[in-house]
């Protein structure tokens, strides 16, 4: 499974949009066919047999991933990243809306890769935004367990389309001769006071 998939990608948008992995809708379908044996097997009554079912299917549901989205947008210069979860939705009767992050696109410093444990699976990788405050946020809540290169692809896509690989003004004047130390400025102030006598 891809980390995450383009939905839209232009000089000024890029949309990315991430839906529950195979891994996650196959703990599902497990979970649930648990109850449903359960309720087919048993001798128990019908208001029983209808517990198994719902609960296993309630807990299926909550071990189910999050269908997440991030867009950028330069016209707008912000992220946007958007949350959508099955599990809270049933619980709020689809009243409550995806959570949502904004930030905005100047402050973002750089696209990194963080590895994360996932628990029984071993590790996992995810894209971190790093921003000038020193505050990091991933783009997505889960890790994917798939190879690393499908992270690394859209960590480059994003750094990419935010120009974060050039360097800054500031880090031109830093790297320029002339600013490093001063002594151009200096020179050139001395030059003008000596044609000036």
């Amino acid at each position: 499974m891809a980390y995450m998939v383009i939905e839209e990608q232009t000089d000024s948008i890029l949309h990315l949009k991430r839906s529950p992995g195979i891994r996650s809708w196959s703990v599902l379908v497990g979970i649930g066919s648990i109850g449903l044996a359960a309720a087919y097997y048993s001798t128990d009554s019908w208001g029983w047999k209808l517990f198994y079912v719902v609960g296993c299917l309630f807990v299926a549901v909550q071990n189910l991933e999050d269908w997440e989205e991030v867009r950028f947008d330069k016209n707008k210069g912000n992220a946007v990243l958007k949350n959508f979860n099955l599990y809270t939705r049933i619980l709020t009767m689809w009243s409550k809306s995806p959570e949502q992050v904004v930030a905005q696109l100047q402050h973002i410093r750089a696209v990194t890769v963080d590895e994360e444990r996932v628990r029984y699976l071993g590790k996992g990788y995810l894209v971190v935004l790093r921003f000038a405050t020193g505050f990091s946020h991933p783009i997505t809540q889960s890790a994917v367990l798939s190879n690393r290169s499908d992270v690394d692809a859209v960590a480059q896509l994003i750094t990419n389309f935010l120009n974060l690989n050039k360097p800054s003004f500031e880090d031109k004047l830093r790297l320029s001769p002339d600013s490093s130390d001063g002594t151009g400025s200096d020179n050139e102030k001395n030059e003008r006071l000596s044609s000036g006598n």
